[in-house]
C-alpha cells in the first residue's frame, strides 16, 4: 500500500503560487511592522483645522479623516487587527473543529449520532444572525472577547469535515494494520490519522481567514464589532461611511484593502487544494511524518476515499 497524500515540494509549485505567497508575506508583515512603517499613530489626531478630511497628497497618500487621522496609518494599523483578529479566531475554530469531530469519529455508535445530529442543527441556524443577536444583546466586546465569539461559533463546519474525513481514514488498509497491532485509539489519531488532516485543515483554514476577516469588517461597520478609537478595516469603512460621496477615500482605501485580503485568501485557498489534489494522480508521493507506509504494490484503487483523491478531496473541503 503507497500512501496517497503528500506536501507539495517547492520543484512543483508555480510562479503564481510563488505570487501568492509573495503577495501574502507581504501584506503579513506590513501588519506586523505598522508601528514602525506607518507615518503615524493611529489616533493622532494631526491637525484638526488644517489637515481636517484633506484629501490624499503627497504628504498623506490616503488623505486625513474627519479628525484628521492620517488614513495610511489607520488602514496598516488595522491591518494587525483585521489579520489577526481573523487568524486567532480560525485558529481557534480548527481547534475547536478538529477536537469535536475526532470524539465524534471514535465515540461509540449511540454517542456519535447524537454528536453529529448536533452538528445538523448547530449548522442549520445562520451564523450571522447569531453573531448579530450576541453582539447586540452583550454590548461593547473588546477583540479578544469578540474572537472568543467568532471562535466558538465558527468551527461546526470543521468538526463535520474531520468527522467525516477520520471516518473514511479509519478505514484504509494503514489505520487497519495499527488497530490490528494494538495501537490505542489517541495515538492513532495523533501519529497517523492527524498528520492526513493536514491539508484538509490547511485549505480549510485559509477560507475561513477569508470569510472571517468579511465577517469583522461588516461587525465593526454596523458597529456590533471593534469599538472606535481602535482601528480595524471595518471601523475605517464606519468612520467614512457618512461622507463617502464629499470624502470617498476614508472608505476607499480599507475597502480596498479589505476586498485584497479576501480575494488574495480565496485565491490562495484554491492554490492549496489544488496542489494537495493532484498528488494521488501525479503519483508523486511524499510521506506525511508518523504514518504507517509498507512497500507493496497495491492499486490504490482500495482506498478511493482518501484524501489524496481529487474528488474526495474536494468534497471534504468546501469554502467555509
Amino acid at each position: 500500500m503507497s500512501l496517497d497524500v503528500s506536501w507539495p515540494s517547492s520543484a512543483s509549485i508555480r510562479g503564481s503560487d510563488r505570487s501568492l505567497w509573495v503577495l501574502l508575506g507581504t501584506l503579513t508583515l506590513l501588519a506586523i511592522a505598522a508601528p514602525w512603517v506607518s507615518p503615524y499613530a493611529p489616533e493622532r489626531q494631526l491637525d484638526i483645522v488644517a489637515l481636517r478630511s484633506a484629501a490624499p497628497s503627497w504628504m498623506h497618500p490616503f488623505g486625513t479623516d474627519s479628525f484628521s487621522r492620517d488614513v495610511l496609518s489607520r488602514v496598516l494599523h488595522g491591518a494587525r487587527i483585521s489579520l489577526g483578529f481573523a487568524l486567532a479566531a480560525v485558529l481557534l475554530g480548527l481547534v475547536l473543529g478538529t477536537t469535536y469531530g475526532a470524539l465524534t469519529a471514535f465515540a461509540p455508535r449511540t454517542v456519535s449520532t447524537i454528536l453529529r445530529r448536533a452538528i445538523d442543527v448547530a449548522l442549520s441556524i445562520p451564523r450571522l444572525l447569531v453573531l448579530l443577536a450576541l453582539t447586540a444583546f452583550l454590548g461593547p466586546l473588546s477583540v479578544w472577547q469578540l474572537v472568543l465569539l467568532v471562535g466558538f461559533t465558527g468551527w461546526f463546519a470543521t468538526a463535520r469535515q474531520v468527522t467525516d474525513e477520520l471516518d473514511a481514514l479509519q478505514r484504509r488498509e494503514f489505520a487497519l494494520a495499527a488497530q490490528a497491532m494494538g495501537v490505542r485509539t489517541a495515538r492513532l489519531f495523533h501519529r497517523h490519522l492527524l498528520p492526513h488532516l493536514a491539508p484538509l485543515l490547511a485549505v480549510t483554514g485559509t477560507f475561513a481567514v477569508a470569510n472571517t476577516i468579511a465577517l469583522e469588517a461588516g461587525l465593526s461597520f454596523l458597529g456590533l464589532g471593534i469599538q472606535p478609537p481602535t482601528a480595524s478595516w471595518g471601523t475605517i469603512l464606519q468612520d467614512g461611511a457618512g461622507s463617502i460621496e464629499s470624502e470617498w477615500w476614508i472608505t476607499v482605501f480599507p475597502g480596498l484593502a479589505t476586498i485584497g485580503a479576501v480575494l488574495l485568501c480565496n485565491i490562495l485557498g484554491d492554490a492549496l487544494r489544488d496542489r494537495f489534489a493532484p498528488a494521488h494522480v501525479a503519483g508523486v508521493v511524499t510521506p506525511l511524518p508518523g504514518a504507517i507506509v509498507s512497500t507493496s504494490s497495491d492499486s490504490p484503487s482500495n482506498d478511493q476515499r482518501a484524501i489524496g483523491d481529487p474528488e474526495s478531496f474536494h468534497r471534504s473541503a468546501p469554502r467555509t
